[in-house]
Order: structure tokens, then C-alpha cells, then sequence
């Protein structure tokens, strides 16, 4: 594309080493001159940042002799540029460390025509991950930046629309201007690139954050070196945004819901309901929480405060109701339109389960093997399949792994127990490989059992002294935007399960494009077939667990000896295997996301408000 003209707008109020710096780093990064004019406006300062800036010939610098603060002073940088050109925004605390930046954040720009806004990925001076966009919570109304202090490992790579971005680095292509104007001045500082964000989308153009643009921001450098009152001018700006946005937010949601289940835990239940709950609400889907376990105040994991908005709605009987939770906890679904949400990993269901199911107005699974298992089990009120997804920010090819051998490692990702079958994995590993092959098994386990020494338990395998090498990652809890990253520290990923009510490693590892050896039986088969993975043969056996759910029914038995030749195969033929796992990323990607989920969860809602009228 023709490269459009823009005016990089930097505001400087003293902080002159931050601005050496940034210039320094905008100079040797950017084709200034070439339709990119670059214009300093100050605000007043005194700490020598004038006569650095009046040295330079490459800039215009406009002196305003006093602070205006950041919405006025920017808006004499914008009157000042050319009438026809695209402005950025940019502080003078931001570092450029990338050829490119520029001219990738204009494609994102001009990438469709209702594209009106772009900002970029931020990252910490320390490394830390900064920002990926904003949203702003109804509750508390102070604004949030997506994936602040997590570790930066790659995540958020694919250009994504956004509520809002910073405007630490805020591309504005002139025809939302044309629209709109400038920055509201009714905001010395703070919330006014949000307030921006949002009249621009009221005028019909996306804000999106550029997943392969990166800059180092330091933060709110001109308040520390003038030591300012950030509060004061926080709390003002803030009761301006929330007298002209807070009704027409609350007003985008377009229905409700009563979701009872786990979130605060490190279960599969509560880690699923988070991505889902955050999702519906992106969506205009107004979640009111409740817990299953306990009370709302024994939640101890309040890192997000959409959740806690959702905590703290009331618990209105009057909402259609799910309790997404194991079956025999559908009990406590006491709203006027029930539903029950859940799945098991076997050929059947226990029978007060399907009795719980036939109170319910309808029920919900993540799968057609669940929706199959319970239709046979005698659940004759509707059911619904309602796939459960994976985050495409955390689990996709691009995220960084982190990779401590060069041996073609072979990663599972597990519980120890009978369900997931490690010792069925650990035999066909030693079969399919000896001391010389050049491989390596990586087993995240977690076993929570007191009673179970996993390390006996392994010596009754009877394995080979002088077999291939195993790692072992035992009871570490990861970050879930770190899991990626774990993934992508493999060359293939294995699990030997004997059935799933979802298979979400498998789904995480497929999205992170890793080929995938799995078990052909059970939840997962939905998305894992011969097209983007490798299914493992298997015969229904009678289910051996603690578990009382299983008791009477079947799951599958894997073949040690096809598993061991799937993995003997992958190791040989490593560049089809290459292709097959970047094919199961594709899929994955396209189908199963959470956003899609979610997608078709606010559909039905939409249809039972519809019939309740």
C-alpha cells in the first residue's frame, strides 16, 4: 500500500533523559522525512529538555511556555499537523527497539476501512508485559490494561480489536478526526484516550492493539519527575468518564444470565468458567455470579475485576440459571429456568445424575460424545452441545517456548492416576526408545493424592535402567499465560488418556501447533481426529478409578504398542509431523476459541429470552 502521511506527536513535560532517549530511539527506528514529520510540544519545562530539543533539526518543537496537560497540550500537536495527514500519539517515556514499527502499525491501520484507532503491544523497561490493549470495568470504572505484569512470553502476537488502547502510543488515522476531533480537553490527563476509543467507535471505527509492533513504555514518568498528584487529576478525570459513559456501557448488554459454579480454584470447571464469564461479558451478555461451593467472599483469587463486577450483581432466580459443575451438583439450581451444564469422561452417567438432568429445563455439554453418553443414560430434557475453547492470546505457534535441550522432547501434561494412564505413556516411551535416540519425555504431573508415591508406583513399571531420559515438572503450578509457552518448549505433545469430558490440554497443545498423540475415544474427538493428530488405538474396558462416577461403566484402554509406534513415527518423520501440528493449529484457531464459545452460549440465551418472552 502507498504509505499515508503522519505527524508523530510527542509531549514533553521535563523528564529530558526519557526523551533523549526516546527520540534516539524514534530517529534510528523510523523514516522520518519520509511523509513521517515529527512535532515535540512542550509543556512547560525546566529541566533542560528546551534547549536539547531546540538543538535538533529534525523536529518541530512547539513551546505552549506552561502545562496544559495531556489532552490540550497533545491537541496543539494535532492543530499543527497537516490537514490531510494520520497522527500518532506518542510519549516521551516510550522506546522504539524495532525496524518496521511504524510502517506495521499504518498496514494494521489501513488494513479495512472501519479501522480507526491502532496501539500496540507495551512492554516494561524490566520486561514485563505491559499492555495489550485496554477495557474499563463498570464497577470500579478505573481502567485496566490487558495482560499487565505478566510474564512476556510472545502472548497477544495476532492484531486484535480492543476496547481501547493507551495513549502512550495512539495512531489516529485522520478520518476519525475528520469524525470526531480531537482529544476531550474536558480531561487534563487520564481517561482521555479511552473517552477517545469510545467516540470513535460511536462514530463506527474498531480500535485495535498491532500483536507484532512492541515498545518499551516506562509509565508514567511525567508525573514522577514533576511529582504531581496523579490522584487528583485520576479521581477528576474519572468522575468526568463516569458521568458521560457509565449509563451507555451498561447499557450494551443485550441479556443476562445467573452462572453458578467454581472460579477462584485451579479446577477445570473454574479455570473453563473464567475464560467463559470474561468472554459473555465481552459479548454484552451481563453474567451475575454465584459460587458452588461456599460464598462469594471465599474467592481468593480476585485478579480481575470484570469477575468481581459479576460477584457482586445480585443473584436473581428470575435469569435463566446455569450451574456448570459435576452433575449431582445440579441440585442447587434454583432458578426459574434451569440449566445444567457439565460433562464425564466415560460411557455413561451415574443415575442420580440423569435424574438431577430431567429436573432441568435443559442441559448443556461441551460435546457430542457427552451428548451421546447421557441421551443413552436415559436424559430426555433437551441437550445442548456447548463446546468449551481455548485462549488464542495465550495458545497459538507465535508464543516463545523456552527450550532446555535439543533433544525432540515429547511433552504430556497430566494427573497422575488411572484416568490419564501415565504408566501405559512411560512403557510405550522405553519401547518406542533407547539411550542413544535422542529424545526426550517431559512430564508436567500433578498428583494431589497424599497417599499416592507416585516414585513407587513408576519402580513397579519394571522400566529399563538404561532407557531414554524423562524431566519431570511435579506439582507446579503455572501461570495460564505461561502454559503456552510450555507447550512451545516441545516438539510433541502425548497423552495416553483413557477418556476426557473435554481434553483441554490437548486442544491447548493443538492450538500451540504442536502435533498431538492422543487417545481416538471420548469428548476430545470432537476436534482430534487422523486430519490434526495422531489417534491412538484402544478397546473399551471396564473403568478402574476412585472415582464413584465411573463405577459401572467404560472408558478406553490406549494400545501400548500402536502408541509407542505413533511416537516412533513422529520422531522419524519430524517434518510431516511439523505440518500436522501447524494443521491443528489452524483448526483450532478458526473453530475453537473461547470468543466462539462463548458466541454460541449467548445465542441460546438469546432464544430462551425469546420463548420466556
Amino acid at each position: 500500500m502507498t504509505r499515508p502521511e503522519v505527524a508523530i506527536v510527542i509531549l514533553t513535560w521535563n523528564g529530558v533523559e526519557y526523551t533523549r532517549a526516546c527520540l534516539s530511539s524514534l530517529y534510528e527506528h523510523t523514516p522520518v522525512g519520509a511523509g513521517v514529520r515529527v512535532i515535540l510540544v512542550d509543556n512547560g519545562s525546566t529541566d533542560g529538555t528546551l534547549p536539547f530539543l531546540r538543538r535538533l533539526d529534525w523536529i518541530e518543537l512547539i513551546e505552549n511556555g506552561r502545562n496544559l496537560g495531556f489532552s490540550r497540550g497533545a491537541n496543539v500537536g494535532i492543530a499543527a499537523s497537516p490537514a490531510h495527514s494520520d497522527i500518532l500519539l506518542l510519549n516521551n517515556d516510550v522506546l522504539i527497539p524495532q525496524d518496521g514499527w511504524l510502517e506495521e502499525i499504518q498496514r494494521v491501520a489501513y488494513s479495512a476501512a472501519d479501522v480507526g484507532i491502532v496501539g500496540c503491544r507495551l512492554i516494561l523497561p524490566d520486561g514485563r508485559f505491559l499492555h495489550a490493549g485496554t477495557y474499563m470495568p463498570l464497577d470500579s470504572f478505573w481502567g485496566q490494561q490487558i495482560g499487565s505484569l505478566e510474564k512476556d512470553v510472545g502472548q497477544y502476537a495476532a492484531d486484535r480489536d480492543v476496547q481501547g488502547v493507551v495513549g502512550a502510543c495512539m495512531y489516529i488515522k485522520r478520518a476519525v478526526l475528520d469524525a470526531i476531533g480531537p482529544l476531550d480537553e474536558t480531561f487534563f490527563s487520564y481517561f482521555e484516550d479511552t473517552d477517545y476509543c469510545l467516540r470513535a467507535a460511536d462514530a463506527g471505527f474498531r480500535t485495535v492493539c498491532a500483536g507484532a509492533v512492541t515498545l518499551v513504555h516506562h509509565e508514567n514518568t511525567s508525573t514522577r519527575v514533576n511529582r504531581t498528584d496523579l490522584a487528583r487529576f485520576f479521581r477528576r478525570s474519572q468522575r468526568a468518564f463516569r458521568r458521560r459513559w457509565e449509563s451507555r456501557l451498561k447499557a450494551r448488554y443485550e441479556t443476562a444470565v445467573l452462572f453458578q459454579s467454581e472460579v477462584g480454584t485451579l479446577s477445570g470447571y473454574a479455570l473453563s468458567s473464567r475464560e467463559l464469564l470474561l468472554q459473555l461479558d465481552a459479548l454484552g451478555v451481563e453474567v451475575h455470579l454465584a459460587y458452588i461451593y461456599g460464598t462469594d467472599w471465599m474467592d481468593t483469587q480476585r485478579d480481575d475485576p470484570r469477575i468481581a463486577a459479576m460477584r457482586q450483581r445480585p443473584k436473581d432466580l428470575d435469569l435463566p440459571q446455569v450451574v456448570y459443575a459435576p452433575g449431582e451438583l445440579f441440585c442447587k439450581n434454583s432458578g426459574r429456568y434451569r440449566i445444567g451444564y457439565t460433562m464425564l469422561e466415560v460411557d455413561g452417567v451415574p443415575q442420580e445424575w440423569v435424574r438431577l438432568c430431567n429436573e432441568m429445563d435443559e442441559v448443556w455439554v461441551p460435546s457430542s460424545f457427552n451428548a451421546e453418553t447421557f441421551r443413552a443414560s436415559g436424559v430426555t430434557s433437551p441437550i445442548h452441545v456447548m463446546g468449551l475453547g481455548v485462549n488464542p492470546d495465550y495458545f497459538n505457534p507465535r508464543v516463545r517456548g523456552f527450550r532446555s535441550t535439543s533433544r525432540y522432547t515429547f511433552l504430556s501434561v497430566l494427573e497422575w492416576g488411572e484416568r490419564k494412564s501415565p504408566g501405559t505413556l512411560l512403557r510405550a516411551y522405553f519401547q518406542a526408545f533407547g539411550r542413544s535416540d535422542d529424545v526426550l519425555l517431559l512430564l508436567k504431573l500433578t498428583n494431589r493424592d497424599p497417599g499416592v508415591d507416585v516414585g513407587a508406583e513408576v519402580r513397579a513399571l519394571g522400566l529399563p535402567d538404561d532407557g531414554p531420559p524423562v524431566a519431570l515438572l511435579y506439582n507446579r503450578d503455572l501461570p495460564a499465560h505461561q502454559m503456552g509457552s510450555l507447550y512451545r518448549s516441545a516438539d510433541c505433545f502425548v497423552l495416553p488418556t483413557r477418556g476426557e469430558g473435554w481434553g483441554m490440554p490437548i486442544l491447548e497443545a493443538m492450538a500451540c501447533g504442536l502435533p498431538v498423540i492422543a487417545t481416538g475415544w471420548s469428548a476430545h474427538t470432537d476436534f482430534f481426529t487422523a486430519a490434526t493428530g495422531y489417534p491412538i488405538a484402544y478397546r473399551l474396558v471396564p473403568a478402574r478409578a476412585k472415582c464413584p462416577y465411573y463405577r459401572g461403566f467404560r472408558w478406553a484402554d490406549p494400545d501400548v504398542d500402536h502408541l509407542a509406534e505413533q511416537m516412533r513415527a513422529v520422531y522419524e518423520h519430524q517434518e510431516e509431523a511439523r505440518q500436522m501440528g501447524a494443521r491443528a493449529a489452524r483448526e483450532v484457531l478458526a473453530h475453537w476459541t473461547w470468543r466462539q464459545a462463548a458466541q454460541r452460549i449467548k445465542a441460546r440465551l438469546l432464544q430462551i429470552d425469546r420463548v420466556r418472552g
